[in-house]
């Protein structure tokens, strides 16, 4: 488990939401399993260099898009969007393929909100 600025990070962390708040864009980028951070309507604002290796896009091409419709539309679907539209709050596992533009690819996805924060979406790759 990589260990940040005296933090260590993983994928099942109880407080994930919590460090993901605080931690600025030099730490994301060192968190070993993507993360997708989104405004509340879904637009991409922050994209990590674990899920551009892993997704193969980089955030340049990301930010700022659409997460459901424009960069990832295989997600766009009751196992992943529709729960961030209409679940207030959100803290759940979901075992996962990822297929758009790339071989099909089993994940584990973490669906994360709460009221008044930015969404995340973190992604950790499945051996």
């Amino acid at each position: 488990m990589p260990v940040l600025e005296g933090i260590s990070w993983s994928f099942d962390d109880a407080d994930l939401l919590d460090r993901l708040e605080t931690a600025d864009e030099a730490m994301l980028d060192e968190i070993p399993f993507g993360i997708v951070t989104m405004t509340a309507e879904g637009v991409v604002t922050g994209y990590n260099a674990a899920e551009s290796r892993l997704s193969g896009l980089s955030p340049a091409r990301v930010i700022g898009r659409h997460f459901f419709s424009a960069v990832a539309p295989c997600t766009n679907n009751f196992m992943v969007a529709y729960r961030f539209e209409t679940e207030p709050e959100l803290d759940a596992v979901v075992d996962y393929v990822f297929t758009l533009k790339m071989q099909p690819k089993k994940v584990r996805l973490r669906l994360l909100k709460q009221p008044g924060r930015r969404m995340y979406l973190a992604v950790q790759e499945c051996p």
